[in-house]
């Protein structure tokens, strides 16, 4: 091995030894931000009590930690990071910063399957309380939210590969797409009860209210299984990132490649919308968060992706607790604020971390 060889070799092994402590950080903050949803809200739950509880101990406390905050954090949890995967496999499929489920209209699609589903049926399982709504015939909000969401990601990826569209058209193919399913969500508005608008409106906000034990296994499910399926993809990523051409010289299908990965981000997507409303910009600012701390190689990437996501959403459930007590922000507001510098910065910045 040259001296020119070797210290490629070693600065390489830095370099990921410091991804790796980047990661592990995040995956503590993760937790410490975890703890800290166990214990905000309107009844303040002391660190060591939260604890006890969880290790199965006689608490006053019980209630509130295994049947409201327990299922609301590891929802947070498992849907950020189920967001944030989907927005950063979406950015390396069609090769644009600004690539994510909800500047693609996918989200926009997922939502109107959801309104559409309440209107036609299972809006006669929905019953207020504190605020919010209960659905209990999930399996056709899913299907619907799934189906439109297809719709759009099979639009889009028609563009890419039979019209050959530009990244930049793509995006703009997106951006019309999100118009119009939300002009469709108000259409459908329009013809619906009072009960069913109001359903569908709390339903858009994005809130982690609605968070249920049902909602957490079906979306942890999908996020994991898309995490393992994402992560064994990464050096395929990688090639794509690069050129098509490139990619298929290793011998990645680049097509095969963007539709499955589009499929299973819908997948993910239509799941958490369907159950938690639409949740905005998490999808898109955390793959970036993520890639400015630990570069574009997909094997660090997407699990930094998916712990910047989960750390984000937790965090803003808690900021969403904790703003105007005892008033609870739906969090997709949250989450709107902090996207919306983010998608300037990549408007008005130099995205130098993109590649």
């Amino acid at each position: 091995m040259t001296p020119l060889t070797y210290s490629a070799v070693a600065q390489y092994k830095r370099l990921s030894r410091k991804r790796f402590i980047i990661i592990l950080s995040l995956f503590f903050s993760l937790i410490l931000a975890f703890m800290a949803s166990l214990c905000t809200g309107s009844a303040h739950v002391p660190p060591l009590k939260a604890i006890a509880t969880l290790l199965g101990r006689e608490s006053d406390f019980d209630t509130i930690i295994w049947e409201i905050r327990l299922p609301r954090a590891l929802v947070a949890v498992f849907a950020g990071a189920g967001l944030a995967l989907a927005g950063a496999v979406t950015q390396a499929s069609v090769r644009n910063p600004m690539a994510s489920p909800f500047t693609l209209g996918i989200s926009s699609a997922s939502g109107f399957g959801a309104a559409l589903a309440i209107v036609l049926g299972a809006g006669r399982f929905i019953r207020t309380y504190l605020g919010g709504v209960t659905v209990s015939s999930y399996f056709l909000l899913i299907i619907s939210s799934f189906l439109f969401s297809l719709l759009a990601t099979f639009i889009i990826f028609f563009l890419a590969r039979f019209k050959g569209a530009t990244p930049e058209t793509i995006v703009l193919t997106g951006i019309a797409i999100s118009f119009l399913f939300s002009a469709l969500t108000s259409f459908t508005q329009y013809f619906g009860t009072t009960e069913q608008v109001a359903s569908i409106v709390f339903w858009l906000f994005g809130s982690l209210s609605k968070a249920s034990w049902n909602a957490f296994w079906a979306i942890f499910s999908v996020s994991v299984v898309a995490l393992a399926i994402f992560w064994r993809w990464s050096y395929k990523y990688n090639a794509l990132l690069l050129d098509d051409e490139f990619a298929r010289n290793l011998g990645v299908n680049p097509e095969t490649l963007r539709l499955a990965s589009m499929v299973l981000a819908s997948l993910v997507t239509a799941t958490i919308v369907s159950f938690l409303g639409i949740i905005a910009f998490v999808c898109l600012a955390a793959p970036h968060i993520a890639r400015m701390i630990v570069g574009s190689e997909h094997r660090y990437l997407i699990p930094a992706s998916a712990l910047v996501g989960a750390n984000i959403l937790v965090l803003s459930d808690i900021a969403s607790r904790m703003l105007l007590p005892p008033v609870i922000i739906p969090v997709g507001i949250i989450t709107s604020f902090l996207g919306a510098p983010v998608l300037l910065y990549l408007i008005l910045g130099k995205k130098r971390h993109w590649y």
